[in-house]
């Protein structure tokens, strides 16, 4: 018995050393968190940021433009600051650029506007003409804008065009390719791992599902695609070729006359971008730093020219006070960006119960008067965007008027929750339609019974047991077919209902189809063409406020994360909008940022992983989704 007992009491005392050196490895990981955090804020520059007089302001994007940032786990947020690391993936307010540029516009210390894009990742080319209508504006004060940089991506040019004097390195590249839209294809893969994917789907064009089903794009979806990307690159080249003052004819889409000028053009791109008028000058870094001190001055430590940054400017010209409410009518902006998914989801993604209660808030405000339903997504999860779409007529029904504005995306399920808005907006490049609805499942029996696994029992009906080890029944397959039929006319019935249109009418130009913003309004499919301040204006105009507020409505963050927040001394934000301020650090010099230029096998490696990431995201109760997976031109 003694014994046993001794045995026992070394089994406690072990799991009680282990408890206790757990305890105190948590601790000191804790401690040292918060020593590095404080040391950091003692070291920390205390000082106001201040912007030189008669300077340049740089606009030094790092990172992918964005509607809405995601929300980023605390801790990791900390520790990147505090041991001051860079963000993997880095992401920018679109509603901070332009707040930048207009402010720029007015403030006399500002003599001269410096595009440096090389770290600005693909975006959206709505988003870029927003940019680009701001850049406009600017000039109208009569200041200049200068661009530079080692090379120039596609996107990077376009904001680059609205320059006065465009700059290149004479050993840079620049070459403008179109738009394109090309998919993985994994049909032949799946037979080899003898994997049995079950689709139901609605919609000729309805293409979300084609990687599974061929090893190709399908005809239909290359006419679909064809026409809305022609689209796009028209309204990329007429707004190019406006603001370089030439042709629409002066982009070489033929490879031949590409070879040909470039032949002329000593084989260089530099030279090519020059003498098509792509540019202006050729400039190594030395020179462009020498040609900008000449016009604003040198700076303090006298190594380059008289400038601040994005960021720096960002943070010097936002007031820390909080902003006092001078009116009682406020017309509420709800932001839904990203992929529908059921549940609460964090920002970023739209979660069809955490929008839902976004919008629920802003029906029980007695303040909000109007609200405008800000969608930048290719939709996702039907039973999602139905909880969402409920709400949105709740809304309604309480007598306050919602406006729908289009971002870069409102495709199937984006534009399931756009429709019942009493006005869409969309910018003319908008990305929106794909009426059209499907399902997918995938069995392994075949995969499983190669490694000698296989799946018997009983039950006490036709579709007990049913799961992924076993092959889909015919019945199952008419049961799930069937659900989906009636998701499509429930989502057809939907828009003719809100569209006033009947439902052949709106069969016609459904079927899963992809259609610009210039296009859904010729179709009827939207209501205006404008931006997100069009749409709170119409919203106020709908709830008849002659004075009004904008009110962002959003996630509160936790008592946890509010903690964190004070504790880096209030510059970070868990999750930002396009109404909200996040600081990032960036640098103000001449450099080349190559995130534009991975290798190949490594754009090869993110693509695969993207792809299969789609897929493992969805989460519908019912496996049906309106989803647009073509819905971005590259």
């Amino acid at each position: 018995m003694s014994k046993l007992v001794n045995f026992l009491k070394r089994i406690l005392l072990g799991v009680w050393s282990v408890f206790t050196l757990t305890r105190s490895l948590v601790l000191n990981f804790v401690f040292i968190v918060f020593f590095i955090g404080f040391i950091a804020m003692l070291t920390s520059d205390s000082e106001d940021i201040i912007v030189p007089t008669d300077s340049a302001l740089v606009l030094n994007l790092v990172g992918e433009l964005v509607e809405q940032k995601r929300e980023v786990n605390p801790m990791d947020a900390f520790l990147l600051e505090a041991l001051d690391e860079k963000e993997d993936k880095p992401e920018v307010l679109i509603a901070d650029v332009i707040k930048v540029i207009a402010q720029a516009k007015n403030d006399d210390r500002v003599q001269l506007l410096v595009l440096q894009l090389q770290g600005l990742k693909s975006t959206a080319l709505s988003k870029l003409q927003d940019i680009g209508a701001a850049l406009i504006d600017f000039k109208e004060s009569g200041k200049t804008i200068i661009a530079l940089g080692d090379y120039f991506s596609q996107d990077q040019y376009y904001l680059v065009s609205h320059a006065d004097d465009i700059w290149l390195n004479p050993q840079g590249f620049m070459l403008l390719d179109g738009y394109g839209r090309y998919n993985l294809y994994f049909k032949s893969a799946l037979e080899k791992l003898s994997i049995n994917q079950h689709i139901f789907r609605v919609g000729t064009y309805k293409s979300a599902v084609e990687p599974f089903l061929r090893d190709d794009m399908s005809t239909q979806a290359k006419e679909a695609n064809e026409l809305w990307l022609n689209d796009l690159w028209q309204q990329y080249k007429e707004d190019v070729a406006q603001q370089r003052g030439f042709s629409t004819d002066n982009f070489d889409e033929n490879i031949s006359d590409l070879l040909s000028k470039f032949t002329e053009a000593d084989s260089s791109f530099a030279n090519y971008a020059l003498t098509n008028n792509w540019v202006d000058q050729l400039k190594t870094r030395a020179q462009m730093r020498n040609n900008l001190i000449d016009m604003v001055g040198k700076n303090k430590k006298g190594t380059s020219y008289k400038n601040i940054g994005f960021q720096e400017y960002l943070m010097s010209t936002t007031s820390t006070m909080p902003v006092q409410e001078h009116s009682t009518n406020k017309v509420a902006v709800i932001v839904a960006k990203g992929t529908i998914l059921n549940g609460t989801q964090k920002p970023g993604t739209i979660g069809g119960d955490s929008t839902a209660e976004l919008l629920r808030k802003a029906r029980f405000n007695d303040q909000v008067k109007a609200v405008v339903l800000r969608v930048d997504s290719p939709g996702g999860s039907a039973f999602a965007s139905e909880i969402i779409r409920q709400e949105v007529e709740l809304l309604k029904a309480a007598g306050k008027p919602i406006v729908a504005s289009m971002g870069s995306y409102a495709a199937s399920g984006g534009y399931w929750i756009s429709a019942p808005a009493d006005k869409i907006f969309a910018a003319p490049s908008t990305i929106t339609g794909s009426i059209g609805i499907f399902g997918l499942m995938m069995t392994f029996e075949d995969s499983l019974s190669k490694l000698g696994i296989h799946t018997d029992g009983v039950g006490t009906t036709d579709i007990a047991g049913f799961g992924p080890t076993q092959p889909l029944t015919d019945g199952m397959s008419q049961l799930f077919q069937l659900s989906i039929d009636k998701g499509y006319k429930e989502f057809i019935s939907l828009v003719a209902n809100n569209r006033n249109m009947t439902l052949a009418q709106v069969d016609a130009i459904a079927q899963g189809r992809v259609w610009s913003g210039r296009k859904a309004k010729d179709l009827g499919l939207i209501d205006e063409l404008g931006n997100l301040a069009d749409a709170v204006d119409a919203a106020a105009e709908l709830a008849k406020l002659e004075q009004y507020e904008t009110l962002l409505i959003e996630k509160e963050p936790s008592s946890r994360d509010m903690l964190f927040q004070k504790l880096i001394g209030g510059t970070y934000n868990l999750a930002t909008s396009s109404f909200a301020f996040l600081e990032n650090s960036s640098t103000n010099e001449i450099t080349s940022l190559s995130s534009e230029t991975a290798k190949p096998m490594t754009q090869f490696i993110q693509q695969f992983r993207t792809e299969l990431s789609k897929m493992n995201q969805f989460n519908d109760p019912q496996g049906i989704y309106t989803l647009c997976l073509t819905c971005t031109a590259q």
